[in-house]
């Protein structure tokens, strides 16, 4: 059964996060990381913690500035995300990883991160800055350019202090502040993923919808072109949620593979560190 617990951070923040402990003996630590206007408990992600969870150790957790608060399915906390910048999100990970290794049992074991989207870069960045403690990671429709704010956002942000972009499920205008661009201006070339990658260490797949963005696709395309031994596996129809959907309607095909690949990953992976 999965468990829901708190961690505190040093700012008066704190990670909500889920537990979905192995169903049998582990084989690895999986932590999922959503993307962006996204959380730990929308659509597809409790069913894919689930399922991932037969074999491995599972956590799911809510960015500190995601925008969620007390209520898991809506964005209460806006003037949090309005300030949700890559350090704050690295510094989240960085966090829920020492707490994790506090105990023993997921200590022992090998490490992979699975990140959705711009969680996907954020998981990358996170294991180019740690390469000795990351087994593997699995981009999910990921990023590979952690701008994924439009010209006219980057221009009322730096004009006005604030600019909104518009959650396409609720309508909200949720609010974004320079300090955003100030972050990726400040730390550009330690998010430079497209750049760094050719020197990872550990292991990547990218899986990724036939359907999902061009402009995601494009940007693994060039990762594959830097690296052409990372496996880049489409997902045939998959969109960029692999079809699902919020409220979670019940799985899909191409969720189905996105699940299949990423256990054949590990368990390729898993054989190699053995």
């Amino acid at each position: 059964m999965p468990s829901d617990f708190m961690i505190p951070l040093e700012d008066g923040y704190t990670l909500q996060c889920t537990r979905f402990p192995a169903q049998e003996q582990a084989a690895s630590l999986i932590i999922i990381a959503h993307g962006y206007k996204g959380f730990k408990d929308w659509g597809m992600f409790p069913y894919a913690a689930e399922r991932l969870s037969q074999k491995h150790e599972i956590i799911t957790f809510n960015f500190s500035h995601n925008g969620i608060g007390d209520n898991p399915f809506e964005f209460t906390e806006l003037e949090r995300f309005a300030v949700n910048t890559y350090e704050r999100e690295l510094a989240d990970l960085t966090a829920l990883i020492r707490h994790l290794q506090q105990e023993e049992q997921l200590r022992s074991l090998p490490l992979f991160l699975l990140g959705h989207s711009r969680g996907a870069g954020v998981c990358l960045v996170y294991a180019l800055d740690h390469p000795d403690t990351v087994a593997g990671v699995l981009s999910w429709n990921g990023v590979t350019n952690l701008d994924v704010f439009t010209d006219e956002q980057k221009r009322e942000m730096r004009d006005n202090g604030r600019s909104y972009v518009t959650n396409g499920r609720t309508g909200q205008q949720m609010p974004l502040d320079v300090v955003i661009l100030d972050d990726m201006d400040k730390q550009q070339a330690r998010y430079d993923i497209l750049n760094r990658i050719k020197d990872a260490s550990f292991n990547i797949a990218l899986i990724q919808g036939s359907d999902d963005s061009i402009h995601l696709r494009r940007g693994s395309s060039q990762l594959v072109q830097i690296r052409p031994d990372i496996p880049w596996i489409h997902i045939p129809g998959g969109n960029h949620t692999f079809n699902a959907v919020h409220p979670f309607q019940g799985t899909t095909p191409p969720l189905e593979e996105a699940l299949r690949a990423s256990l054949l990953f590990i368990s390729q992976t898993l054989s190699t560190i053995k």
